[in-house]
C-alpha cells in the first residue's frame, strides 16, 4: 500500500483539489484507490457523492472517524484539514510514505507554508528521510510578480518540487461533476496533463515504494 498526505495549514492552498485529482488519476490506471477526508468539511466525500457511477471507482472514507488504513488499498490518498500540527501532524505523517504540500502564489501562502515546512523538519520520518516531501504550486500564473515570488521561494527549498500547476478553469468544472482532470478526454486538457506528469513520476521513483 502507498500512501499520500496532503497537507498545508493554510485553508484554500488547494489541497482537495490535488487529492481528488490524484486519485482520479490512479483510479483510471486501474488501481484501487481510497480517498480519506480527515476535514471535517468533508469537501473531498462530497466530491465523491457527485461523481458518476461509470467513471473508475474510487473509495471514500471518513479519516476522522476510521483511523486504520485499508491494507487492501493500492493507494491512499489522505486530505487533511487546515491548521494541521502538532501530536495530529505527527500521526499523519506515520501512515505516510508521500507528503504533497500544495501552496499558491500569495505572500500569507508562502507565510505559513514556510512556517509549516520547519515544522515538517522536526518530524523524525522527515529527517530519516522515511518520508519523501513534496512542493507544489497551484493556481500558478507565471506572468505575473507572485508567481515569480513563489518560484523564488521554492528554488531556495530543501525539498523536493515536483511541478506547479497552473491556474485553469478546468479544474472548477471538473470539481463541479465530481470528476478529475484524467477523467476528460485527454485532448481538451493536454497542456495540464503535461504539468501533472512530473509529479506522477516522482510519486512512482521516489521513496521506498518506488516502482
Amino acid at each position: 500500500m502507498r500512501t499520500v498526505l496532503i497537507a498545508n495549514p493554510k485553508g484554500g492552498s488547494g489541497k482537495t483539489t490535488l487529492a481528488t485529482n490524484l486519485a482520479g488519476y490512479f483510479a483510471t490506471r486501474g488501481r484501487r484507490v481510497v480517498l480519506a477526508d480527515l476535514d471535517r468539511q468533508q469537501s473531498s466525500l462530497g466530491w465523491l457523492q457527485r461523481r458518476p457511477y461509470k467513471l473508475p471507482l474510487i473509495q471514500g472514507v471518513d479519516g476522522r472517524k476510521h483511523k486504520e488504513l485499508d491494507p487492501g488499498a493500492e493507494w491512499t490518498i489522505l486530505d487533511s484539514p487546515a491548521a494541521l500540527h502538532g501530536d495530529k501532524l505527527a500521526e499523519a505523517i506515520k501512515l505516510a510514505d508521500w507528503v504533497l504540500v500544495p501552496m499558491q502564489p500569495s505572500a500569507f501562502d508562502i507565510g505559513a507554508t514556510r512556517e509549516f515546512l520547519d515544522m515538517l523538519r522536526e518530524e523524525k520520518a522527515v529527517r530519516k528521510e522515511r518520508v519523501a516531501v513534496g512542493l507544489i504550486g497551484m493556481r500558478v500564473d507565471v506572468r505575473t510578480h507572485s508567481a515569480a515570488t513563489l518560484n523564488q521561494f521554492l528554488s531556495t527549498s530543501d525539498f523536493a518540487v515536483p511541478t506547479s500547476l497552473r491556474d485553469a478553469q478546468v479544474y472548477a468544472l471538473a470539481a463541479e461533476q465530481g470528476a478529475s482532470l484524467f477523467d476528460i478526454r485527454p485532448s481538451l486538457v493536454a497542456r495540464d496533463l503535461q504539468q501533472w506528469a512530473p509529479l506522477l513520476h516522482w510519486l512512482t521513483s521516489t521513496g521506498k515504494h518506488a516502482q
